[in-house]
């Protein structure tokens, strides 16, 4: 019976730590998981230009699906220990975003106190930061928001990587990076030092970034440039510039961006995006956003293109973490950007759901 009392009294005991190591660490699971119906005329279900139509179960229309980890340890006098790790998810398939990275979307740890935040591992660049504050859309349809793809380079199609993305189609985030944040009252300054880390090649895949935000009295002013080398250190420089206010129940953003590539010996890809839009909190439940983009592109020995594209979302809060959605888009796109075989107006339809953990 004492044996069995000691074993009881053991286990409580190990519980007991396990409880305190956890608060004290304070790590937390999180995740969203967004799942909608669309419907696509013009565009195939992955929203590429297309001569025909398409329908769909689409992840990730409202919110990019992902689950992560996170947490943070008091290290005293202010001081804190800090991780992050974070996936993204194909919420159709349950697949995820990424086959080659277990956390596509961040892998870091760092440390914080008075002086500002220091983080190392794979994590968002300087541009991504500074857009997200002031993209007409909240950064809203992440696969299909020119902000997203376009000036923050998620998706800028140069088929290069450049910077340690681990990807040749966008540098949204890197590998093996460095970032360090400090914050003023409302000023918020960024810089970032991505390390390359190819043998024999110093500068090769690296990438340095500075960003800077100011936030007070519904004002938010917010921009970015960051530079990439690829494996053969040519060039890729991006910077943006946006603001965004807060107006009584209307939120009002605009965001101007550039990227010049350089793509070969001579050869140059250079594309701008602009946008502009706002939301109304109709009632507390109850939003409505629209916003619109244009993207301009220019390349050595070709004639330049691009495309226009107006987004509205309408969406209506069922709880804190959960809500509805439907959404509407238009896109036409210029001097045969979509490519010839494709429709030059292309035009989707959407509505799902939305909850966050």
């Amino acid at each position: 019976m004492r044996k069995r009392i000691g074993n009881i009294g053991a286990l409580c005991a190990a519980l007991a730590s396990s409880c305190i190591a956890a608060q004290t660490s304070g790590v937390t699971l999180y995740g969203t998981v967004d799942l909608g119906l669309r419907h696509g005329s013009g565009l195939t279900a992955a929203n590429a230009a297309a001569p025909g139509s398409s329908h769909s179960l689409g992840s990730g229309i409202h919110t990019t699906s992902r689950w992560g980890l996170r947490g943070s340890e008091d290290l005293g006098g202010g001081a804190k220990a800090l991780f992050q790790f974070e996936s993204g998810l194909n919420a159709d398939t349950g697949a995820s975003a990424n086959a080659s990275k277990t956390f596509d979307r961040a892998s870091w740890v760092g440390l914080e106190g008075g002086w500002g935040t220091l983080a190392l591992g794979r994590q968002t660049t300087t541009l991504a930061d500074a857009i997200s504050p002031v993209d007409p859309l909240g950064m809203r349809f992440a696969s299909f928001n020119p902000s997203i793809g376009v000036a923050a380079l998620s998706q800028h199609g140069l088929g290069i990587e450049f910077g340690s993305a681990g990807s040749t189609s966008g540098s949204y985030r890197l590998d093996n990076a460095i970032k360090y944040t400090a914050r003023f009252g409302g000023l918020t300054a960024r810089a970032m030092l991505g390390t390359g880390e190819v043998v024999g090649k110093t500068s090769a895949l690296s990438s340095r970034g500075v960003g800077m935000a100011y936030a007070a009295s519904g004002v938010t002013l917010s921009g970015a440039f960051q530079t990439f080398k690829d494996t053969n250190q040519r060039t890729l420089d991006g910077a943006t510039l946006g603001a965004a206010y807060q107006w009584n129940t209307v939120r009002l953003a605009a965001n101007a961006a550039r990227s010049d590539a350089e793509t070969a010996v001579g050869k140059h890809t250079v594309q701008r995006v602009f946008s502009a839009g706002a939301t109304w909190s109709v009632t507390p439940l109850f939003d409505l956003t629209a916003a619109y983009y244009k993207v301009d592109r220019t390349r050595t020995g070709a004639a330049d293109d691009g495309y226009g594209r107006l987004v509205a979302f309408a969406e209506y809060k069922l709880s804190r973490r959960t809500k509805v959605y439907a959404e509407l888009d238009n896109t036409r796109w210029r001097n045969g950007f979509q490519g010839a075989a494709n429709k030059a107006t292309a035009t989707g339809i959407s509505a799902g759901v939305v909850h966050t953990f």
